[in-house]
């Protein structure tokens, strides 16, 4: 690593990562100030781009928010935060409609039949149709559009093919300077890896807003990009950020089943079975129907736990999804990614059913964060999939995610907003620039990839949709002695994109490992087979560096204590 071209970089806004949450929230704090823009990936690639189905809100007449509020209650296992979900419900209206007017291409209902300017789907947990959506292409047009729109800002600058290596804290400075009167951790930025140079920059702002999406990577299927290794929450926990429920990992009951475990799991969207698709096993018998009132409407830790069920029983590798009954024009219309993807693997879903497995999907958990997207550490906000609100309890409700990055966005630009003279008066510390040296062993370079291997088998084998005690136990033994293996590597080598993702991932699989142990019930995405009852008080588990998990009631109480 050659860091004699390294550069110190302000800004009054720093955000990382480049999904709904963060190009939502660069657009508006561009009229607040300067914007720093970090993205891994050159193409801007993130779990936004991946969403298929479509973001949940009350549009339609005959829906409300009571309904979409019991809806989200319902799917969180009673481990919601009340408010917050309040609060995304409220505000989702307004924050759709600014997207379809920043440029949005929602589908429309043509028919103007009096439901509405949008055609609204339905998804599984929903008691109305009420998912906007762009066909099967919603995130990926959203990303598009926002993208369109930043481009346009002057005070934007967008920094691709970078990397976040770790928060600019206290921690990195040295006498008097990390020594504050009022004893809270500040940020003020981020050490970000150039991918192309190889020198790690200083970004520095009086605001940090972490926005890096999920950590689905830790799992070998899923249906998430490469970049989703959990880099934030890893961030974040490092610098002393409390975290919280990493225990609820969502797995999507449909991913297409491919023989080449190598391919990231395609996603078939919730939205299929919102158009009638029916679950079979490969006997061609439904299952869903004797398991839940809404069959294959069920939510999806229901439908992924009989998906696993089934396949255990049977020892088959995949069950099918049928739609194959609706016309071909209308799946080519609804379904056009689908429809096309799956041809091209030799399935025609008019004639034949798809053969589908679940896959890690979505985290429930993440950084523990207020209604303003404040999290436990002074000038730090995030938003996304990396925080943890309190609004999916231990079950996302589908379509709520793209709703709960556009919502908690806004309310962090509102929040800033008001506090705006304020935070200018933030004096930000000289940092020193990155010293850390390392050389390149292309013998040993190969541990990289065979660690990552190891973590995704490990959490699949051991941290998957039904889990036990004996299963975590080992696959606490075994993340221990990977995590020190990988500390220990990284302090000597070379630093690479590579090998920061690798050690963001042992970061947070050991965090999913220890919350999921602490938690001695079965509740919404955590099923431990040992301990099948859920809990009779329902509480959270939080997690903060140097300490052991805790669990508590994340309620107004709490919030008063930890944000002040």
């Amino acid at each position: 690593m050659d860091n004699r071209n390294s550069k110190a970089i302000e800004s009054d806004f720093l955000v990382i990562g480049s999904g709904i949450a963060g190009l939502t929230f660069a657009i508006k704090a561009s009229e607040l100030g300067s914007v720093s823009i970090v993205t891994k990936k050159k193409d801007f690639e993130s779990n936004t781009n991946y969403a298929q189905g479509g973001i949940a809100a009350v549009l339609a007449p005959g829906d409300s928010f009571d309904t979409h509020i019991a809806d989200t209650l319902t799917a969180g296992a009673g481990l919601c935060n009340v408010m917050a979900v309040e609060t995304l419900v409220k505000n989702g209206p307004a924050r759709i409609r600014e997207l379809y007017d920043w440029g949005t291409k929602f589908s429309l209902n043509k028919k103007n039949s009096g439901r509405g300017l949008f055609d609204l789907g339905r998804e599984g947990g929903h008691s109305h149709n009420r998912i906007v959506h762009a066909r099967d292409l919603t995130g990926k047009v959203i990303e598009q559009t926002l993208l369109q729109n930043i481009a346009r800002i002057k005070n934007i600058s967008v920094y691709e093919d970078h990397t976040a290596i770790d928060l600019l804290t206290e921690h990195q400075l040295e006498g008097a300077a990390s020594r504050r009167g009022d004893g809270a951790v500040h940020c003020y930025g981020a050490y970000i890896l150039d991918n192309t140079t190889g020198a790690v920059n200083t970004f520095t702002a009086r605001t940090t807003f972490l926005a890096t999406g999920g950590v689905g990577q830790v799992y070998l299927h899923t249906t998430n990009p490469d970049i989703a290794t959990g880099d934030g929450i890893a961030m974040a926990y490092r610098a002393g950020a409390l975290v919280a429920d990493l225990e609820f990992i969502q797995f999507h009951p449909t991913s297409l089943y491919s023989e080449d475990f190598s391919k990231p799991s395609f996603l078939i969207s919730e939205a299929v079975r919102g158009e009638g698709a029916i679950l079979m096993n490969m006997k061609g018998e439904r299952f869903m129907e004797k398991l839940h009132p809404l069959k294959d409407l069920a939510p999806r830790d229901i439908v992924a736990r009989a998906i696993d069920f089934e396949l255990k029983k049977s020892g088959d590798r995949h069950v099918f999804l049928d739609i194959s009954f609706k016309r071909k024009k209308f799946l080519m219309r609804r379904f056009p990614n689908i429809f096309q993807h799956c041809l091209r693997e030799g399935i025609n879903i008019a004639k034949e059913p798809i053969p589908v497995v679940p896959a890690a999907h979505y985290l429930c958990g993440g950084i523990v964060c207020d209604l303003d997207g404040r999290s436990t550490i002074e000038n730090l906000y995030v938003s996304g999939e990396s925080s943890c609100t309190g609004v999916h309890g231990a079950n996302r409700l589908a379509s709520n995610s793209l709703l709960e990055g556009i919502v908690f966005s806004h309310r962090a630009f509102i929040h800033l907003k008001e506090r705006h003279r304020m935070i200018k008066k933030i004096r930000i510390p000289r940092f020193p620039a990155w010293n850390k040296e390392g050389t390149f062993d292309l013998e040993e370079f190969v541990l990289i990839q065979h660690n990552i291997e190891s973590i995704k088998k490990l959490m699949w084998d051991y941290v998957g949709i039904v889990r036990t005690d004996m299963r975590l136990q080992r696959a606490h033994k075994r993340i221990l002695v990977l995590a020190e293996e990988i500390h220990n590597y990284y302090k000597k080598s070379t630093l690479s994109s590579t090998m920061v993702e690798l050690r963001n991932l042992a970061t947070v699989a050991k965090l999913i490992i220890k919350t999921a142990k602490t938690r001695k019930d079965s509740i919404g995405l955590h099923y431990n087979s040992d301990h099948p009852l859920p809990a009779r008080s329902l509480k959270n588990v939080i997690v903060r560096t140097k300490s052991r998990p805790r669990m508590v009631r994340m309620d107004e109480s709490f919030f008063s204590r930890e944000f002040r």
